[in-house]
């Protein structure tokens, strides 16, 4: 059995390098994508931001770790509504790697969180059309035949 990167407190690190969809490739590879830090916690706003382009760029798993980071630090009032937004971004990163019953799970966790956010949407975020496009990919997967590939999820509204 081989050793662990672990901090000090005896964590383990997440040191191995990823793909675009966050899956671990060997220790050696020089074909990882940059990793997002554990410890980014950007404002909404720029969280937003940067986790449309990590979308935009087929990197949902790298989009969920901003969203998450954002999550750890939001008011009470506001950490479903995060907490939900990563779910949907890691719901779509198991349907990238072909989890469906994963995928659904969470896209379906997500959408409940989020949901109680369509009213008052805050920081501009499109929850409206975040609950169509998580029910949309939620019946589209329990269809019989070959999966089309997902739409990419719009967080503000355009």
């Amino acid at each position: 059995m081989s050793e662990r990167d672990r901090d000090v407190g005896g964590k383990p690190l997440n040191a191995r390098p990823r793909d675009g969809l966050g899956r671990p490739l060997p220790h050696d590879s020089t074909e990882g994508v940059p990793r997002i830090p554990d410890d980014v916690r950007l404002p909404p706003d720029e969280a937003i931001t940067e986790a449309q382009r990590l979308l935009d760029h087929g990197m949902p798993f790298h989009a969920h770790e901003i969203l998450e980071g954002t999550w750890k630090n939001a008011p009470a009032e506001e950490r479903d509504l995060w907490q939900g937004m990563a779910q949907l971004a890691v719901g779509l990163t198991h349907l990238l790697r072909g989890n469906t019953t994963g995928a659904v799970s969470l896209l379906t966790q997500g959408h409940d969180r989020i949901r109680h956010y369509e009213i008052e949407s805050p920081h501009d975020l499109d929850i409206a059309g975040l609950l169509t496009w998580s029910e949309h990919l939620i019946a589209e997967i329990d269809r019989p035949g070959d999966f089309p590939a997902p739409p990419i999820p719009r967080l503000r509204i355009p």
